[in-house]
């Protein structure tokens, strides 16, 4: 006998699922047939991560809800775009994820800028420039230069999306960083800016001596962070506008940045952007007056060497793109490890696990990102706790469960996995699974 039961259909992944359960909405039945959803505030219409574009069958969800209205309308969203966390399956549907990974993320804040023009807002500016690149260049082939001058930029750009800035631009070798577009808070504004500066230098750190080694090339950069109030908007023609950042923080940036050749040093931020940190945040290095060029006035610039405190958001980060570089080798190292150590948990995953694997290293790296939003992370892994009692997960699997999994982070790293690694990762594990636990209470 045919299945009746209304389908979705995933256009981008071209699957077809039935809506086994009545009323679902479509975040619970892509979570309910392990199809990778980002849903960073665990469902509950806030983050709008979840959205979706609806290709047919829009009379086939229940009606937006206020909420999702508001939000659509402060989004300028079309009619086509729900949200699947609000939106219940009553007939047949066709459509697209529009967020993929959690990379993209940080960039939607960049929707709640008014439409027409944009405003004036409190933004941290990062510039990052690779030392010597002209030199570089010519000792390598084309090929080769273009896949290092990738790997360069993909790994500066994630300390950037993991701490919630916008990579505003690429200018030849350079890289420049936003925080604070979406509003906020001045202080966690900038603590965003600063871990991502040090991230940078981490990830150039691994970056030389772990894949640049055979080319014989090392890359140094330099990073200036300045903070102040700048425009934010789009500009242009009115048929073809871009986002755009527009005022002197941005210029000072630049320049701060420059004073690293001057100075040598390879992180400096001025007493304006450190105003807005606690004190005794930061070790520092050198500290001077320059004067910055068209600036009459000196500016006070300090050279950062990395936290006085351990870190353990600046850790976990540092090492996300190294342990995850092959996603489907990692979740199946954690479960074969996992159903050694607790065989009795092997019931509990009846299906394909390689979609368990891609949903682990999915919701894995969703919580990293999130750290930088710690009212969405605690929504979500409400959810997720919520999610693992209905798989029968029980809490006294979560200590082997932490175990299993420091010790396959561990040996995925190898010399990588230092004390403070391990420290901040266990601290971070704690954190998921502490909150997660909070759903076993109620």
């Amino acid at each position: 006998m045919e299945n009746t039961t209304p389908k979705i259909k995933y256009c981008s992944i071209n699957r077809l699922v039935h809506v086994e359960k009545p009323f679902s909405t479509i975040l619970e039945v892509s979570i309910a047939n392990k199809i990778p959803h980002l849903h960073e505030c665990g469902g509950n219409g806030y983050c709008t991560t979840c959205r979706v574009r609806i290709i047919e069958g829009l009379e086939h969800l229940s009606p937006p809800s206020m909420k999702e209205k508001i939000i659509a309308q402060e989004r300028n969203w079309d009619p086509s775009i729900r949200l699947a966390c609000q939106s219940k399956v009553q007939g047949d549907v066709s459509l697209q994820r529009l967020v993929w990974t959690s990379a993209e993320i940080s960039k939607l804040q960049i929707e709640t800028l008014p439409e027409d023009i944009g405003e004036e807002r409190p933004l941290a500016i990062l510039f990052c420039d690779m030392r010597n690149f002209t030199t570089i260049a010519a000792q390598h082939p084309t090929f080769d230069l273009a896949h290092m001058l990738n790997r360069f930029f993909t790994i500066l750009g994630d300390p950037i999306l993991m701490n919630n800035g916008i990579i505003y631009q690429y200018v030849g070798d350079e890289i420049v960083g936003l925080f604070g577009t979406g509003g906020g808070d001045n202080e966690k504004t900038c603590m965003d800016a600063m871990r991502a500066g040090l991230g940078m230098l981490y990830a150039v750190e691994r970056l030389n001596r772990v894949e640049l080694k055979d080319f014989e090339t090392e890359f140094q950069v330099g990073i200036g962070i300045h903070f102040g109030r700048a425009f934010v908007g789009n500009i242009g023609h009115p048929k073809h506008k871009q986002f755009s950042v527009l005022g002197d923080p941005v210029n000072v940036a630049s320049r701060i940045q420059g004073q690293n050749k001057e100075l040598n040093t390879s992180l400096l931020v001025s007493k304006t952007f450190l105003d807005n940190l606690p004190e005794g945040t930061l070790k520092f290095g050198v500290k001077t007056e320059v004067n910055l060029k068209g600036k009459e006035e000196k500016y006070e610039l300090y050279e950062v060497q990395g936290f006085i405190e351990f870190d353990t958001n600046l850790e976990v980060q540092a090492t996300l793109d190294m342990l995850l570089k092959n996603e489907e080798a990692f979740a199946e190292h954690f479960y074969t490890k996992l159903f050694e150590r607790a065989p009795a948990v092997r019931q509990l995953f009846q299906k394909n696990m390689l979609e368990q694997g891609r949903m682990l290293t999915h919701m894995l790296s969703g919580v990293i990102y999130s750290l930088s939003r710690p009212d969405y992370l605690k929504l979500g892994l409400k959810s997720l706790g919520k999610q693992h009692i209905k798989y029968g997960v029980e809490a006294a699997h979560y200590p082997v469960l932490k175990e299993v999994l420091l010790e396959t982070i561990k040996e995925e790293l190898g010399v990588f996995f230092t004390q403070e690694v391990e420290a901040a990762w266990s601290n971070a594990i704690d954190l998921i699974i502490s909150v997660m636990l909070e759903s076993y209470e109620t």
